[in-house]
């Protein structure tokens, strides 16, 4: 106990793992949600983004409708791929110091 108190141990890779779900899970949905929130909060910002959907509805044929969403299902998932990478990276970090110590 003393160890974690002075951090002489480090808790962080477990810790990290945790918060990898919870961003890679509770962030595209609580972002969803708050958006969604936001709309209904302030009606100009659902006017505007319902003004602009119909626009893009009416400018763009289906094709170039499939190839934007297509592209914004790419911007997720490599965010997605981003986010795990960067705590791999952590993970691996605690792991290589843990190591070292232990020597």
């Amino acid at each position: 106990m003393i160890d974690f108190l002075t951090f002489n141990v480090f808790i962080s890779a477990d810790v990290l793992i945790v918060f990898y779900y919870i961003g890679a899970l509770l962030m595209p949905v609580s972002s969803w949600l708050f958006v969604t929130w936001f709309m209904r909060r302030y009606k100009v910002i659902d006017d505007v983004y319902r003004e602009a959907k119909t626009v893009v509805g009416k400018t763009l044929n289906k094709k170039q409708q499939t190839v934007l969403i297509s592209v914004f299902l790419l911007a997720f998932i490599f965010m997605e791929i981003i986010w795990r990478m960067m705590f791999e990276y952590l993970i691996a970090y605690m792991r290589i110091y843990d190591v070292l110590m232990q020597s």
